[in-house]
C-alpha cells in the first residue's frame, strides 16, 4: 500500500513515528515527512516557520508544494494528513475534486471549534474519515459525520509516567522548536537557570545540527544539554515550557510547570482577534473541558519576565499538579496509534 502523508511539523512526525511502528511493513510513505521515515519529496527544514509573518513570506513555496502533492496523490492508495491545517485543508479539497475515490483520513484535525467553526461543514464534506485526539471534539461535528475519537498519541509515546512525588535536584527549559522562540526566551531562561538552586536542563530537538544550535542558543555551559524531553521531564522537578505539544507531554507526565509563550506583536494581536479561548496551554484548554478551570499558569507576551517566572516557579503547588496529572491521563484513556493503523489497512 503506498500512503501519501502531509507531515509538516516535528510534532506530527514524533506521532507519525509511532505510528509506523504499527503499520505493516508494506505500507509505504510518500509525500512530506522527516527522512528517516522513508523518501520524502522536501526537507521538512526549509518549512519550518513561526506564525502568520513568517508563513505569508513563503506562500508561493507552499502552493507549489501543495501542487506536487496533489500530483502524487494518483499513485496512493489512501491519503493521511496530521495536523497543520492552513496547509492540509486545502490539500484535501485539491485531491478530493480530482480523484473523488481516493480515501483521505485526516489525524490531528484542525482547532475548528477553538476559531473558524466554518470549516467543520467543509471537513465533513472533503475529508472521508475524521480521527480526532480530543474527546470532547466530536460533539462541534454534526452525527452524520465520520469522526472517531481515536485516543490521544501521546500516551503512545511516554513510556514512563509519575504516580509518586519525588525530588531530582533538576529544572528543565523547554524553548520550543522554532527559531524565533528559541531566541525570544533564552536569554530570559538563561537568567532564570542562574537563580534557581537546582540543575539547569535545556531540552533541545532531536534534528537540529552543532550548527543550528550554536546560532539559537549560544552559551549553554551553564545547563545539561539533552535531546530526549520525556526522560528528561519524567527526572525534573519542576519546568519552564514555551506553547505547544511539550507542554502537554509535561502534563501527562506529572511534572508541574510554567507556559512561557512570546511572539511577534503582530502574530499576537491577529492570533487573539481569531482565536476565542480562555487558554492557550493544551492541558489547560483541555481541563477547561471537563474541570472548568485551568490546569498550570500561563505568562503571556509582556508577562514573560524573569521576575514573573521565578515567582510563579516559588508557587508551584506539586500535589495538586501531580493529581490533575493522574486525572487528565484517564480523560484522555488511551493511545491512538493501533486505532489509527486498523483505519488505515481496512
Amino acid at each position: 500500500m503506498k500512503l501519501l502523508v502531509s507531515a509538516l511539523e516535528h510534532s506530527a512526525n514524533i506521532h507519525l513515528r509511532a505510528l509506523k511502528k504499527e503499520l505493516s511493513e508494506d505500507v509505504k510513505f510518500i509525500g512530506i515527512f522527516e527522512k528517516e521515515l522513508g523518501e520524502p519529496i522536501v526537507d521538512l527544514s526549509s518549512l519550518a516557520i513561526m506564525g502568520f509573518v513568517d508563513a505569508f513570506k513563503k506562500l508561493r513555496f507552499f502552493f507549489k508544494l501543495n501542487s506536487q502533492m496533489v500530483d502524487l496523490a494518483k499513485e496512493a492508495d489512501k491519503i493521511l494528513l496530521i495536523d497543520s491545517s492552513g496547509f492540509n485543508l486545502p490539500l484535501a479539497k485539491k485531491i478530493k475534486k480530482k480523484y473523488p475515490e481516493k480515501e483521505i483520513i485526516y489525524y490531528i484535525l484542525p482547532q475548528a471549534w477553538a476559531w473558524k467553526k466554518k470549516r467543520i461543514p467543509v471537513l465533513e464534506k472533503t475529508v472521508d474519515t475524521l480521527a480526532s485526539i480530543l474527546p470532547f471534539e466530536k460533539n462541534y461535528y454534526s452525527k452524520n459525520s465520520h469522526i472517531e475519537y481515536v485516543g490521544h498519541p501521546l500516551l503512545d509515546e511516554i513510556k514512563d509516567f509519575k504516580t509518586t512525588l519525588s525530588e531530582h535536584g533538576k529544572v528543565v527549559f523547554m524553548p520550543g522548536s522554532r527559531a524565533g522562540e528559541i531566541k525570544k526566551l533564552m536569554p530570559l531562561y538563561k537568567k532564570v537557570a542562574s537563580k534557581v538552586n537546582k540543575q539547569a536542563v535545556i531540552v533541545i530537538p532531536r534534528h537540529f545540527t552543532h550548527k543550528k544550535i550554536d546560532e539559537l542558543y549560544g552559551d549553554l555551559s551553564q545547563f545539561i544539554v539533552t535531546f530526549d524531553a520525556h526522560k528528561a521531564l519524567y527526572e525534573a522537578d519542576e519546568a519552564f515550557i514555551c506553547s505547544g505539544t511539550a507542554t502537554l507531554e509535561a502534563a501527562l507526565i506529572g511534572t508541574p510547570f510554567i507556559l512561557t509563550y512570546k511572539a511577534k506583536k503582530l502574530d499576537y494581536i491577529i492570533a487573539k482577534s481569531l482565536v476565542k479561548l480562555n487558554y492557550i496551554g493544551l492541558s489547560n484548554i483541555m481541563f477547561d473541558k471537563f474541570k472548568n478551570r485551568a490546569m498550570h499558569v500561563e505568562l503571556v507576551q509582556n508577562d514573560v519576565s524573569v521576575e514573573n517566572m521565578l515567582r510563579e516557579y516559588n508557587n508551584l503547588d506539586k500535589n495538586d499538579f501531580l493529581a490533575d496529572s493522574i486525572e487528565l491521563r484517564d480523560y484522555l484513556q488511551s493511545g491512538s496509534s493501533k486505532r489509527l493503523k486498523d483505519l488505515i489497512e481496512l
